[in-house]
């Protein structure tokens, strides 16, 4: 086992494997450099608060760059006002097409560029394109040639802007030739009207311009900058002076400041590498909208909305470990939408609420969302350490708890009428997952109550309650499946599932070696992670990702760091980067962000282990594979603290925990290897 961790750690080195396509950039990024592996094409989102794009890119077989650009307007709604309802255009204007050389010393004998040639692409929150261009002259007497001699370097940087309804693209063009170059830039703009009657406030306009148009004189070894920028606005609306490089500047700043907040540091730069990816796509994706701000989980469907599932379950409990203020504020407005919907009659709470909060979505019915809100509620609640936050989400904590006691079946689990997948696989009238969810919410709300001072008769009943439901989820889900001593998904269900995992994300322990065997056995894992289903071939990133949480957590770090060392390096180094993706064959391996929020969780809740207990305390259970020494995680801002926790194996076997305080005097704990630390912070 030592020996494939260490193989596998120094692929991350650069080291070629099979199915590795890009390699990590000394500065953080990934790199690729075309040789003989093109053509290859690829897609990646990238979100600011009022835009998000979606790159369709190609590198093709005579090595030139093309992309695609969708444009996603959040904030500029159109009819019917739905989910999916906001402006979007395709949009594959060529830039450097539009620009024109002129090599001659009188006259103007412009010529186009031609025959590009890329060097490298580096993805690192921005997307940036290096190559090279070369060109036929003008006139009579002029010869072509096939492959001339290059002149140009060319650097592109796409990026959506952080707060503007913009997607801004810059061109660093400089002549590597030894001839002066005129570089003539077009006047150019493309203007798209949408007729009145599609928009929820009337027209908009789309429009696709280049900036400073002119002559630029460039002596060899000279370089200039050229702009475009691709935006949209209300008609009569009028689009502020647009300033590229400033844009640039705060995009960069924004990647930097989510970069250096929760570290991770260990043997594997891949999946250090990947936690800073995941970091910047979860962070990145929150849309600034009337209702407040709204984390989006994107792919040209899903924004200026929430989900029960994506915002209260999957990402919103870790943006207090990020300590990511707007994160922050997005994950509490969520819960506040959420609450608008409680009611005394105890129906459901929707499982979206659209429109920037004008609106709901319930079409599938209770998928168990109650569930899904008490559970990240709870959580998000003790790990921010606000205690007015809590004061004001505990009601819903508690009104979504009593839901689920009054849908408890005559078997003691929760009934529901479907599960987060809405009905794309059978999920029975009650499903293992809504009940550890439930399970899970309750052990966090007996925390949550003490730290609220709330009747001790209110927790007592909680831990009677959290106890029953862990016996019937035993007696009720506790079944053989394909040979494993593991959980049937469903009451009839005879098919192995990816969502067994539940219970080891919960701390149910009874069945961990059967259901660690299963979710890692040939029946549900492929090179892409977990099929939902035995014998399917889809797979869904959401339950790969809480499969490999849930690993850990059953103190299987050896399997579950295999696991997600391949994983790691399929997502950031393979065809398809850098973000963990939302499934296959739906959406087509979209860049969902919410999906990079359960990455994060694998190495916060799974290999660090930590679990809030309380507005200044958590359990820890670090997760030490055999193959490592020593991992940290600097600079946690939950708690209402800033801390760093670094591991160390020592000689005997036992682990050292160093707690490190902004401010204060390090300290350090001996722990046994699968053990739990309870650490309270100032």
């Amino acid at each position: 086992m030592k020996k494939l961790l260490f193989l596998l750690f120094c692929t991350g080195l650069g080291l070629p494997v099979a199915g590795q396509r890009w390699q990590i950039d000394p500065d953080g990024g990934i790199v690729w450099r075309p040789g003989n592996d093109t053509p290859h094409r690829d897609h990646l989102e990238m979100t600011g608060e009022q835009i998000s794009t979606v790159l369709r890119w190609v590198v093709d077989d005579r090595g030139a760059f093309r992309v695609e650009r969708s444009l996603i307007f959040p904030l500029l709604r159109v009819r019917p006002n739905d989910t999916h309802a906001s402006l979007m255009c395709r949009v594959a204007t060529d830039i450097p097409s539009l620009l024109a050389v002129n090599t001659s010393a009188s006259g103007f004998n412009a010529s186009a560029l031609q025959f590009e040639r890329v060097e490298k692409i580096v993805i690192d929150g921005t997307v940036r394109v290096f190559s090279q261009w070369s060109f036929n002259a003008v006139g009579a007497g002029y010869e072509e040639v096939e492959h001339p001699a290059p002149v140009l370097a060319m650097e592109r940087t796409i990026f959506p802007s952080p707060t503007q309804p913009a997607l801004c693209e810059r061109y660093l063009i400089r002549n590597i030739g030894s001839q002066t170059l005129e570089i003539s830039i077009p006047e150019f703009s493309q203007i798209v009207t949408t007729p009145s009657e599609r928009g929820i406030t009337g027209g908009y306009v789309i429009r696709a311009e280049l900036l400073d148009a002119g002559i630029r004189i460039l002596q060899p070894g000279d370089s200039t900058v050229v702009d475009a920028l691709f935006r949209a606005c209300r008609v009569g609306e009028t689009l502020p002076p647009a300033d590229v490089g400033a844009e640039l500047r705060s995009r960069r700043e924004f990647v930097s400041a989510i970069s250096d907040k929760l570290v991770l540091e260990t043997p594997d730069p891949v999946v250090d590498t990947e936690f800073r990816f995941a970091k910047i796509r979860a962070a990145e994706s929150i849309i600034k909208t009337r209702g407040g701000y709204m984390h989006a989980p994107g792919g040209e469907c899903y924004y200026a909305a929430i989900w029960a599932n994506d915002q209260a379950e999957y990402v919103n409990p870790f943006f207090p470990m990020l300590g990511y203020d707007i994160g922050n504020r997005s994950a509490l407005n969520a819960f506040r939408h959420f609450a608008r919907f409680m009611n005394a009659e105890y129906r459901p709470i929707p499982s979206s609420i659209i429109a920037e909060g004008d609106d709901i979505w319930n079409g599938a019915g209770n998928r168990g969302d109650a569930a899904m809100i008490a559970y990240g509620a709870a959580r998000y609640a003790l790990a921010r350490g606000e205690r007015n936050e809590a004061e004001e989400l505990w009601p819903l904590v508690e009104w979504c708890l009593e839901y689920c006691r009054r849908k408890l079946t005559p078997e003691g689990v929760v009934a529901s009428d479907t599960d987060e997948l809405e009905g794309r696989f059978p999920a029975g009238k009650a499903n293992l997952c809504t009940s550890t969810l439930y399970y899970d919410a309750l052990r966090s709300a007996v925390y949550l109550g003490q730290e609220l001072g709330c009747p001790r008769e209110t927790l007592r009943v909680y831990k009677r309650q959290t106890s029953e439901l862990a016996e019937a989820i035993e007696c009720h889900f506790g079944a053989t499946v394909a040979g494993y001593e593991t959980y049937r998904y469903f009451d009839g269900c005879t098919k192995l599932r990816s969502w067994i995992c539940m219970p080891l994300i919960a701390g149910l322990q009874n069945r961990s070696e059967g259901t660690v065997r299963a979710l890692l056995g040939k029946e549900l894992m492929t090179e892409n992670g977990l099929l939902t289903e035995q014998g399917s071939s889809t797979f869904w990133d959401r339950s790969t990702l809480y499969a490999l949480r849930g690993i850990y957590i059953a103190g299987q770090a050896d399997r579950a760091t295999e696991f997600l060392s391949h994983y790691a390096r399929r997502r950031l180094l393979g065809d398809h980067v850098p973000y963990p993706i939302e499934a296959w064959p739906e959406g087509s391996q979209r860049h969902l962000a919410a999906e990079s929020g359960l990455f994060c969780r694998v190495i916060t809740e799974g290999l660090f282990g930590i679990r809030p207990t309380g507005f200044r305390s958590f359990d820890l259970t670090p997760s030490m594979p055999s193959g490592w020494n020593r991992m940290a995680l600097r600079h946690i801002r939950a708690f209402e603290n800033n801390f760093d926790l670094v591991i160390e194996k020592q000689p005997d076997g036992f682990l050292r925990v160093t707690l490190a305080i902004s401010g204060r005097n390090p300290r350090a704990f001996r722990l046994r290897q699968g053990a739990s630390l309870r650490i309270k912070l100032p």
